[in-house]
């Protein structure tokens, strides 16, 4: 994918309008919509090609949990209808295909340079730019810098001792080797039950001659439901695309998918659980459990702020598990009990709790016999020594703000983002952070994000960088920054919204609670992408409210 002749070339003092970190659906985009606009921009990216979290999780079950309809890019009507997505719910290929096709179709790839990490970015206040070094020892100068490095792509370091004494082969779902990976007649552990081992489990378990799966927090899954796109309902869904994306961006929390071809008018499911009968219920949640995917939270209009009706629905999946599983205790240690629904990220499967009624699959329940320690061949947990020829990490990210720390960031008066951070990411909408001009941040910390259709909100918040840069040439302004009490205002308001949910209630790494030592902070947005939007369009409309412009 990449141009091997340019790619080779290092930057040295190279001068552009728009430094880009990242080449993923938002990296891509910022840099479509910023040449639109007369930018000079330069790409690093630290993969080999395009994608982002496309290209690293290329484990075995990848797949988006969003609808591939939904899940894609709006800003080329063309390109929307020429576009065909063969399933549901689109494979990891798939997407990365996607990808590649739009990075050739809009010729981004000569602006991009791989194998990049940026490792610093620092505000000279003097001439009013940002230098960057990447650790191929580029150096360049950007008046903008954009952070299009992605909620989910810095890996969780698992805190497991004895791990590499490990002799077997060991994979991790994020960084996963590009080709097939063979488990043919392999014993296989998998350690992580979160999204990545959810998708990753059933397929492993096809090939492994016995598959180990080890569970600390059983997680709630729903059935995908997945299937090939009919080209009839496809013909029609795309006849009415603007309908449907204006639906996503204003009519829907999430901006998901609606799973109709013509998109509804009126909200779903049933406004609040408590005038239900159990049976009602049950029922409205059975026809949502039929059509499966993240809409299942959608059953009723309070499942995540009112604590009987979450438990309703929480119930209602618990019984489902009992139905699927054969062995009681097993099936008994898959039903999550801690946490409401929804309060830890909601997984869709493909045949997850299924999987264990193969005879090669056994749970191993961590809370009932811990891990004390990998060795050369093996785990040994409190009860037993399970032997294994290959191990697989499933065990997250270190989500929304891992990929931004790791890369030395100062602004002015030599202010350190991990410093400013150290109790918690602080941002202005998500995109701007106060003593840091000309910076912004892609679906960052404090806007919806991954509590979102990604996608959707990418394209959001990258528009909005390019009208702000342009409201910026209209007035003769050189910087942009967000105010101080612009920022905190702003985070107030997301840590209330979070306050009046169950969100607070999950050990979720929505609130980085999964990596020690991380500030426990709700860091998404959870108001909706309406709602989002909205104050948005009215901080514009009042002249860009909190933030800072200079000549």
């Amino acid at each position: 994918m990449c141009p091997t002749s340019e790619n080779s070339r290092i930057d040295r003092d190279g001068v552009f309008d728009a430094v880009i970190v990242g080449a993923g659906f938002a990296g891509l985009y910022a840099l479509h919509r910023l040449r639109k606009i007369g930018l000079s921009c330069r790409v690093y990216e630290g993969g080999d090609q395009v994608g982002g979290t496309w290209h690293w999780n290329r484990y075995p079950g990848a797949r988006c949990d969003a609808e591939s309809l939904a899940y894609s890019f709006s800003f080329d009507s063309n390109l929307e209808q020429e576009w065909e997505w063969s399933e549901r719910y689109a494979a990891q290929p798939e997407i990365l295909e996607y990808i590649e096709h739009v990075a050739v179709r809009f010729d981004l790839l000569p602006d991009i340079r791989f194998g990049r990490r940026v490792q610093s970015a620092h505000y000279d206040e003097a001439s009013r730019i940002w230098r960057i070094e990447t650790d191929r020892g580029d150096t360049a100068s950007a008046r903008f810098c954009i952070l299009a490095t992605g909620n989910l792509s810095t890996p969780a370091e698992p805190n497991i001792k004895g791990l590499d004494t490990f002799t077997g082969r060991r994979f991790t779902t994020s960084r996963w080797p590009n080709g097939w990976v063979d488990f043919e007649g392999e014993r296989v552990g998998v350690i992580g039950t979160g999204s990545s081992g959810i998708q990753c489990i059933p397929r492993i378990a096809e090939q492994a001659k016995h598959l180990s799966v080890f569970q600390r927090t059983a997680n709630f899954s729903i059935p995908a439901r997945n299937g090939p796109i009919d080209s009839g309902f496809s013909e029609r869904f795309k006849a009415r695309y603007q309908e449907h994306r204006e639906f996503f961006r204003r009519g829907l929390t999430t901006g998901f998918g609606d799973l109709e071809a013509v998109p509804r008018t009126v909200g779903v499911g049933a406004e609040t659980a408590a005038p239900l009968s159990d049976q009602e219920l049950d029922e409205l949640c059975e026809e949502y459990w039929s059509v499966g995917g993240l809409q299942f939270l959608s059953v009723v209009g309070d499942s995540m702020t009112d604590e009987a009706a979450n438990k309703r629905i929480a119930d209602f999946v618990r019984e489902k598990i009992r139905q699927t599983v054969f062995d009681t205790e097993t099936a008994e240690s898959l039903c999550p009990t801690t946490y409401p629904i929804g309060s830890k990220r909601l997984c869709t499967d493909h045949g997850y709790y299924e999987s264990f009624n193969r005879e090669n699959v056994d749970l191993v329940d961590l809370r009932k016999s811990p891990i004390e320690a990998v060795e050369a061949n093996g785990i040994r947990i409190s009860d037993r020594f399970i032997e294994l020829d290959a191990l697989v990490l499933a065990t997250g990210f270190d989500a929304m703000t891992g990929s931004l720390l790791r890369i030395d960031f100062r602004g002015v008066g030599g202010v350190e983002l991990k410093k400013k951070w150290e109790d918690g990411p602080r941002a202005y909408l998500g995109l701007m952070v106060s003593d840091f001009p000309n910076l912004f941040i892609v679906t960052g910390p404090g806007s919806p994000s991954v509590l979102s259709n990604v996608v959707l909100s990418i394209e959001q918040h990258v528009d909005f960088i390019a009208d702000c840069i342009s409201h910026m040439s209209a007035g003769d302004h050189r910087t942009v920054e967000a105010e101080a009490q612009a920022e905190e205002d702003w985070m107030e308001r997301v840590a209330k919204a979070a306050d009046k949910t169950l969100f607070s209630q999950g050990a979720s790494w929505y609130r980085g609670v999964n990596i020690p030592g991380k500030p426990v902070v709700f860091m998404a947005y959870v108001g909706g992408v309406g709602a989002y939007r909205e104050a948005c369009e009215n901080i514009v409309s009042e002249g860009y409210a909190g933030f800072h412009f200079k000549a």
